[in-house]
């Protein structure tokens, strides 16, 4: 599978940043880049409805995108649990059983104190529906703020017949060991995930901050935030290629998100990423909230082997 920003056949995976409605669309506002970002598999596309959302299939993969509304007053404990029930019951029984990669998307993330933060309620409802495949261990996951606070909970789920490899970062606690500093329940995910198909190996990038050891680092400096999870970004392709299923490398990048809290930092955050040689016909910038409300930046991204 190769992933493009200019896609000339469809998709199974199509995020178009401008306009695409959810789940395809984040609710995060394009701000510079790459407009789309497209996931063409060698077999053929196939979408068929389904009782959760909508469904795309491609031999051994499959996409799922689910959505649900989500006031500025909701449960998003009780939503969450929902609809990932939901999204369990459509992909357990199905011939791609494998959640490999998901995408999370839900407005104010940051708001609320303490464990009333909604980005918390919302693991809390995760926890509740995850199934025992989806902690052993949990597959690899973004999950950013809309910057419109009545956005939708919206799901986006890679899944896959067979198994991927999951990642995780040796600088860095695995998400779903967080000590209780950060919630009632710790984040399910992994730091990434090596995929294979016909075309080769994938590795597939989580959302990716400034987070050394389980600590925020670098809390008010944008620059130093993207430089911290530039490294992160590195150590985890470096860990990708101990499997030997490839040499991952930033060269081999097909596709990277940049999710920043403020627009204003757009221009000092290009500037870095063109320095550091990163390509930027294949970056978008989106204008996006880090499940860490002191946190500004987040990466992820889609790297083939060289």
């Amino acid at each position: 599978m190769r992933v493009t920003a200019s896609p000339d056949r469809p998709a199974l995976l199509d995020f178009d940043f401008l306009d695409a409605a959810p789940p395809w669309r984040s609710g995060c506002r394009w701000l510079a880049g790459a407009r789309r970002e497209a996931w063409l598999p060698v077999e053929l596309v196939r979408e068929r409805p389904d009782a959760a959302g909508t469904r795309r299939e491609a031999g051994g993969l499959a996409v799922l995108g689910i959505t649900r509304p989500l006031g500025a007053e909701a449960d998003v404990a009780a939503a969450t649990e929902a609809l990932y029930r939901e999204l369990f019951a459509a992909v357990r029984p199905s011939a791609q059983p494998f959640l490999i990669r998901l995408w999370n998307f839900l407005g104010a993330i940051n708001a609320g104190d303490g464990d009333a933060e909604r980005y918390r309620r919302f693991c809390v409802g995760r926890d509740a529906a995850a199934d025992a495949c989806f902690r052993d261990p949990p597959p690899a996951a973004t999950a950013i703020g809309a910057p419109e606070a009545m956005a939708p909970l919206s799901v986006v789920a890679l899944c896959s017949a067979a198994p991927a490899i999951a990642l995780e970062n040796p600088r860095q606690t695995p998400a779903w060991r967080y000590p209780r500093d950060y919630g009632p329940v710790p984040p399910g995910f992994s730091r990434g995930a090596l995929l294979r198909d016909e075309e080769g190996t994938l590795l597939l990038a989580s959302g990716t901050a400034s987070i050394v050891g389980h600590a925020s680092r670098h809390v008010g400096d944008v620059g130093a935030q993207l430089d911290e999870s530039l490294d992160n970004l590195r150590v985890l392709l470096e860990e990708g290629s101990r499997h030997g299923l490839g040499r991952f490398q930033p060269g081999g990048v097909q596709a990277l998100r940049v999710y920043l809290r403020d627009p204003a930092a757009l221009a000092a955050v290009q500037a870095r990423l063109e320095v550091e040689g990163w390509p930027t016909d294949r970056i978008a910038f989106l204008h996006g909230e880090v499940c860490r409300r002191e946190l500004d930046v987040e990466l992820e991204g889609v790297f083939g082997a060289v």
